[in-house]
């Protein structure tokens, strides 16, 4: 039986222009963070099953790509159940495997802990444009920081990131669970119910206000509720002054700490942003994931039609673990959202050397082959980047390749 030459579905391989601009993207990250003091560390690609099935990862839980128990521990016909099978599965994010890393290794690190990870997440999604089973993320996550310096630092650092690709008049938008807390408290909703309250008004950018009201009435919630909750989100301004409206409205359901706290990232990252890009207060925001505690933020661009990062804190995670809550709070890019956006607009990765080929005729000497590996290795000192290579008879189409290539100097070697 002939072997299969296309990648497993959901998965791709990648062509050199791509690694190319992937490569340079993760350069780039990590000159980048590790300027803001972000360290570099990783966690393996396999985690116990019980971390990632532990109701931290929403909607991912059920995406997780499980490994059988191997040799002696698998017993297939005993198996009552899934547990019996497996005890351990492929990350789905790099949050989880992060906090148990801290967890183990806490009193090793600095505190607060600027971590950076870039690496390969799996999940067993549908597959289509833009999205894959396999897939890199790229996540800053500062743990140990109760302030919102944590929040300041984060969003500064990767948009720092986003303006050296170029990305430009793009939005950071900003909320706080506290803040989806305390209009639905005031608006009259049960706790119990603010998670399936929030979830429909996380598509009110699809459905609307008016869909929103439909769905909740249909979950069974009274429409005075309903109408009341809606109308907070009425004519609010997208910048502080939202924020200010917000509390003035909602009175003590909202605490004058959290108003204190989302004033001072709005004006402290306001003074300092290192890139062209707009502040956002955006109440409707909810980002799914259950871990989330306080502030959460989106990184949209319009241009793209897409968002290309997101975070928030998740002060309870590590405590799963510990036992003990630890302030945490991070933000991911999407990796290959970026790249694919990089790719489709034609982005030119920066050369910062001259690429240097060498044709060899193939009838060349040994004394001549040692002269032009010898050259070769004195413009590689001089941090050139040198090709060395036989000429093919189609030498015309084989230079037209290498100048795609991005190789400036080209030398026939007939001697």
């Amino acid at each position: 039986m002939a072997l299969t030459k296309k990648p497993v579905t959901g998965m791709k391989d990648i062509l050199p222009q791509e690694m190319e601009t992937r490569d340079y993207l993760i350069r780039l990250i990590q000159d980048t963070y590790h300027s803001f003091g972000f360290q570099s560390m990783e966690t393996p690609c396999v985690e116990h099953i019980e971390n990632l099935t532990s109701r931290q990862g929403g909607d991912n839980e059920k995406l997780i790509f499980k490994i059988l128990k191997r040799g002696e521990k698998l017993h297939i016909d005993e198996a009552k159940g899934e547990a019996d099978l497996t005890e351990e599965g492929l990350r789905y994010d790099l949050t989880v495997p992060l906090a148990r890393y801290y967890a183990a290794h806490a009193n090793e690190l600095a505190s607060p802990f600027k971590s950076l990870q870039i690496g390969n997440v799996w999940r067993a999604d549908r597959p289509q444009k833009g999205r894959f089973r396999q897939f890199m993320q790229c996540d800053i996550d500062i743990l140990g920081e109760s302030s919102n310096l944590a929040e300041i630092e984060l969003i500064l650092a990767t948009t720092a990131l986003l303006g050296k690709l170029d990305f430009q008049n793009f939005t950071v938008c900003i909320n706080d669970r506290n803040v989806l807390k305390a209009m639905a408290a005031y608006s009259g909703f049960e706790e119990k119910d603010f998670d399936e309250v929030f979830i429909v008004l996380d598509k009110m950018d699809k459905i609307g206000a008016d869909g929103v009201r439909e769905e909740l009435i249909g979950l069974g919630y009274e429409a005075d509720k309903v109408d009341t909750y809606l109308g907070l989100f009425d004519g609010i301004p997208e910048d502080v002054t939202g924020i200010h409206i917000l509390k003035e409205k909602l009175g003590d359901y909202f605490s004058a700490e959290l108003e204190d706290r989302m004033e001072g990232i709005f004006s402290s990252v306001e003074a300092a942003k290192e890139a062209s890009f707009t502040l956002k207060f955006d109440p409707t925001m909810v980002r799914g994931q259950s871990y989330y505690t306080g502030t959460i933020f989106e990184v949209v661009m319009d241009e793209f039609g897409s968002s290309v990062a997101g975070g928030g804190r998740y002060d309870k995670m590590i405590g799963k673990f510990t036992g003990q809550d630890t302030p945490a709070c991070g933000f991911s890019i999407g990796f290959e959202r970026i790249v694919m956006i990089l790719m489709e607009n034609g982005y030119q990765v920066p050369k910062s050397s001259l690429k240097k080929a060498y044709l060899l005729d193939k009838n060349l000497s040994e004394e001549a082959l040692l002269s032009v590996l010898e050259q070769a290795r004195q413009d590689r000192k001089e941090g050139r980047i040198v090709l060395v290579e036989y000429r093919k008879k189609n030498a015309k189409f084989q230079k037209e390749q290498l100048k795609e290539d991005g190789y400036e100097e080209i030398i026939d070697c007939f001697r």
